[in-house]
């Protein structure tokens, strides 16, 4: 190893870093949690020891000169395997307290987490648990969360995933909508009515489409990325929406629109960082959640 050579600060070529990746000193300030002076006079540090100059100013914004590009190359590869022995030195702690972040939809994080998550702090009140309601898939790998609760399997082959089973999702509305729309009983009786979905419209009607809804993006009027949010606009009668059944059927303001049609099935997985997940901290929250998880909620109707 050339000790010698190693004359520059870490946490000024991270500072860079971040510039370059977020484009712009501001965003690379909140992305860090220090202050844009701080940053400011980071990347110039290191400009100094680096005797380089790594940015242009163009107009109001900032361009990577050819010699900060080759360093943001160098950089990443660092910045990777800095990430890498964060996740090992975690992996390696037996402690049962401290911080874990967990990432699920909207959804699940408001209506089935918190009783799990509740059980959780009861049995060990030392883990601090952060949700991430977030819809759109989370880079376990850039830590955005520890584990996450998917609909979809993760391939990366640094995660570790598990398969709990499946969930049922079904079409609701208030009874009064129904009504209104002459008590559907198929398909195509939907299609005098008006959707709730996620944009953008023409997807949601081919998706309808392809489960033999005669439905086109005129259809979706009211249109969210938050399944909260468009969940609120079917509860007052804006029109038809889909939910898990867990949710939907337990709503005493809705009913199911088409009864007797199967429900559309989606899978739960659960996944996490293979590194993380050798922690007792980690085993405990992960092994919990896929017991809590694992089985089919109960039917809410049943009582």
């Amino acid at each position: 190893m050339d000790w010698p050579a190693l004359r520059f600060d870490w946490n000024h070529a991270r500072a860079f870093l971040a510039t370059a990746e977020e484009g712009s000193l501001s965003a690379a300030a909140r992305a860090l949690g220090i202050t844009q002076p701080t940053l400011g006079r980071q990347v110039a540090a290191l400009e100094q020891e680096m005797r380089v100059v790594l940015f242009e100013r163009v107009g109001r914004g900032l361009r990577l000169t050819p010699g900060g590009a080759a360093l943001r190359d160098q950089l990443r590869g660092m910045a990777e395997a800095a990430t890498r022995f964060s996740r090992t030195a975690a992996g390696q702690s037996e402690s049962i307290e401290g911080s874990i972040r967990i990432t699920s939809t909207d959804v699940y994080a408001a209506h089935l987490l918190p009783p799990i998550i509740l059980a959780l702090r009861a049995r060990h009140p030392g883990i601090a648990v952060e949700i991430v309601a977030e819809n759109a898939p989370t880079d376990l790998l850039r830590r955005e969360a520890d584990i996450a609760i998917r609909n979809y399997a993760s391939t990366q082959p640094e995660l570790v995933v598990r398969r709990l089973r499946d969930d049922v999702g079904n079409f609701y509305a208030t009874p009064e909508y129904l009504r209104a729309l002459g008590e559907p009983q198929d398909a195509a009786g939907t299609a005098r009515g008006q959707f709730i979905g996620f944009a953008p419209r023409e997807a949601m009607a081919a998706a309808m489409q392809a489960r033999g809804f005669a439905l086109t993006p005129a259809h979706f009027p009211i249109i969210s990325a938050n399944h909260l949010v468009q969940w609120e606009y079917v509860k007052r009668g804006a029109g038809i929406g889909l939910m898990t059944e867990a949710v939907g059927d337990a709503e005493p303001r809705v009913r199911r629109v088409l009864p007797a049609a199967p429900g559309i099935r989606f899978p739960v997985y659960l996944a996490a960082h293979r590194e993380l997940h050798a922690s007792r901290r980690m085993r405990i929250v992960f092994d919990l959640l896929a017991e809590a998880l694992g089985a089919p909620p109960m039917d809410a109707r049943q009582g």
